[in-house]
């Protein structure tokens, strides 16, 4: 569970943390000092070392050091299974993401096939560890959560797929092209509290074909803190052959972070092809790895 200003903070701190986990990420083999990662973010050594601390839950030198040990793909793995370090350490918003009621979805399969017809979906944005998210719910439960990526940071390597408002919003509307819409921010406010600040699960309801709505399940199935193959993945729902699709459903998931399409990925173990940006792909899988501890 997150306290409200904490999500708060970490929302500020989003992008200039996004920047950061690529500036040690590309470099950590150098083992660049705390002076030289601050500068290269144009903040000072002291508010570098709070904000990336107070963000990520461990300081940077040690992320380096997590990153020596197991290299990025296999951060902070070790030991006991993900699932039951977090359990043991109360790490109880990490496991969360297990707990979503996919299985209850409240839509008929012809209901979940038909692009939202119908349906009248609120959307709204509000803000998330990762940024400015774009949320979007019906009455049976959340359909979308998607990001914003109004100011960015510009700098040479720094990989970011910049979305205005108007953009963000327009994307996940577009997914429902038979639904009536209205705006609420105090409904997207609303939703945001009780997904990071509260242990209850969420009930969302998931529009797509039956086999996308098979793989984003699978994707729930990925433990947490660790990452799958597209391949792996066409395996575990019995259509090997199927991996292009397979990686286009993945591609096509509406709840970011909450069906976790950031553990999935290409047959070379490498980020790509991220939805809404490598740098948030990154950060999404090390704010789970280091809670996972």
């Amino acid at each position: 569970m997150i306290s409200a200003p904490e999500v708060e903070k970490q929302n500020r701190s989003y992008e200039r943390i996004a920047a950061a986990l690529e500036v040690l990420g590309n470099n950590w083999r150098d083992w660049p000092d705390l002076r030289s990662c601050a500068h290269a973010l144009g903040l000072s050594p002291g508010h570098f070392q709070r904000e990336f601390t107070n963000w990520a839950g461990l300081s940077p030198r040690q992320y380096q050091a997590a990153l020596a040990h197991g290299e990025a793909g296999d951060l902070l793995r070790e030991g006991a299974s993900v699932l039951e370090a977090t359990y043991e350490t109360g790490l109880s918003a990490p496991s969360r993401l297990h707990d979503l009621f996919i299985a209850h979805e409240g839509l008929s399969p012809g209901a979940a096939k038909s692009g939202g017809d119908g349906e009248t979906l609120t959307i709204g944005r509000a803000p998330t560890p990762f940024g400015e998210g774009v949320w979007l719910v019906s009455a049976r439960g959340l359909v979308g959560l998607g990001f914003i990526d109004e100011n960015a940071p510009e700098r040479t390597g720094f990989e970011h797929q910049g979305r205005s408002e108007a953009a963000a919003f327009a994307d996940l509307l577009g997914r429902y092209p038979a639904a009536a819409f209205v705006r609420d921010d105090k409904v997207a406010n609303d939703w945001s509290k009780r997904a990071f600040e509260s242990d209850e699960p969420l009930p969302v309801a998931l529009y797509g074909t039956p086999f996308r709505r098979q793989v984003w399940r699978a994707l729930l199935d990925i433990p947490l803190a660790k990452t799958e193959t597209y391949g792996a993945l066409s395996q575990r729902i019995g259509r090997p052959k199927a991996q292009r699709a397979t990686g286009a459903a993945v591609g096509a998931n509406p709840l970011s972070w909450f069906i976790p399409c950031h553990r999935a990925l290409s047959a070379s173990g490498k980020l790509h092809n991220y939805h809404w940006g490598l740098a948030r792909k990154r950060c999404m899988l090390t704010y789970e790895r280091v809670r996972a501890l």
